[in-house]
């Protein structure tokens, strides 16, 4: 088979990368080592940027969203029992949209269905193979037994932090960047009425909490708990307990409790893989770079890549190769400042084991600064909704 753009993984951020280099014009074939339900199951982010948002639009998949999603012109800040609104559409300018990367990855699929182009599911052996040595990079795979294999221009690599394309990378050519915390999200989601119209991050001394949503009638919940935790450990009266001790008087009054549809714990990390590019092999994504969930940036992150690949791609067969040179130095720049984003968050809203009585209170006189300054609260907002791409 011969195509010009292999994508590596059927997550949000391969399709919506096939699906703009379709939408261009531009050849691609899609291989995937899960199946497609499997791919569906996994309980990911809910809040879009702008960019993520436009992007959508762009390839023709953005319906369903505008819909059903929800936008969120602001979001609450719990300390000390107090409730803090960050307003986002007067501090911006600009919204987000909170949508399940769960259905933005149903939407995907139809509209790949939708364009004919070519998805293999359940490939196994999947190799990238003379990505760095002239022009020819090939994709190998096996399907039923059979060995496949894909000639094309170039590799995308949106196959995550556990994906074979970045693991293809000589050692030597790459530098990481990682920190691991001490503690996780145990997450529950569940059809019951959100407990506010917006997200609600809390900081408290027991540790952090988030009430999110995916729909009217859809939440999402999650409690800081340590890294050793393991589901198990939490019955689901035990949660929602923990949960309510967490938040200010009024909203826990109002928490409207119900059986999961889902419970997992998220360990948290940073990492990052630079550069991002090896020959005409590219990373995108949870391949080159992991967020924690703090700042709501990774599917985010991931979109804002794919953005930056497809003009290189599209302006590269109109002759221009400066963005495919480029690509990394620009997605890096994004990168580390939403890094930095996700870092500070984290660093600010969670109970650190290791923090001593005086950094505590450091944690709680920043916050408070922060949120009693416009200028803060201008900071907050920007980094929330997006920084320009």
């Amino acid at each position: 088979m011969r195509t010009q753009v292999a994508i590596i993984g059927a997550g949000p951020a391969g399709l919506l990368l096939g699906q703009l280099l379709s939408a261009s014009g531009i050849d691609n074939v899609i291989v995937e080592q899960r199946s497609g339900d499997y791919v569906l199951g996994r309980i990911r982010a809910g809040v879009l940027e702008p960019v993520t948002v436009s992007l959508l639009e762009a390839c023709g998949a953005a319906a369903r969203m505008h819909r059903d999603g929800l936008p969120h012109e602001g979001f609450e800040l719990c300390t000390g029992g107090q409730r803090h609104r960050i307003d986002l559409q007067a501090l911006t300018g600009r919204h987000v949209t909170v949508y399940g990367q769960t259905e933005v990855t149903r939407d995907l699929m139809q509209a790949r269905a939708d364009s004919g182009r070519s998805t293999v599911y359940e490939a196994e052996d999947v190799r990238v193979l003379d990505f760095d040595d002239g022009s020819s990079p090939r994709v190998q795979y096996r399907l039923g037994g059979e060995l496949h294999e894909i000639a094309c221009d170039f590799i995308a690599g949106c196959d995550g932090f556990h994906g074979v394309c970045r693991a293809s990378i000589p050692a030597d050519r790459l530098q990481t960047f990682e920190r691991v915390y001490p503690f996780g999200w145990l997450g529950v989601l569940a059809d019951v009425p959100p407990l506010s119209h917006e997200l609600m991050y809390v900081r408290h001394e027991r540790g952090f909490a988030l009430c999110s949503q995916r729909s009217h009638t859809r939440s999402r919940y999650y409690v800081q708990v340590p890294s050793s935790d393991r589901v198990e450990q939490w019955s689901d009266a035990a949660f929602w307990e923990e949960l309510k001790r967490r938040l200010p008087d009024d909203a826990a009054e109002r928490l409207v409790t119900g059986d999961p549809i889902e419970k997992s714990i998220a360990p948290l990390r940073s990492f990052v893989a630079e550069p991002m590019r090896c020959g005409r092999l590219f990373l995108a994504g949870d391949a080159a770079h992991i967020v924690p969930p703090t700042g709501a940036k990774g599917l985010n992150l991931a979109a804002s890549d794919v953005g930056y690949l497809w003009q290189a791609l599209v302006d590269f067969y109109k002759g221009d190769v400066s963005g495919v040179d480029g690509y990394s130095a620009r997605c890096l720049q994004r990168v580390w400042k939403a890094e930095r984003f996700s870092w500070w968050m984290t660093g600010l809203l969670h109970r650190f084991p290791e923090h001593s009585p005086f950094e505590q209170r450091m944690q709680e006189a920043e916050l408070a600064y922060l949120l009693e300054s416009d200028a803060g609260r201008r900071v907050i907002a920007e980094n929330y909704v997006g920084l320009p791409v």
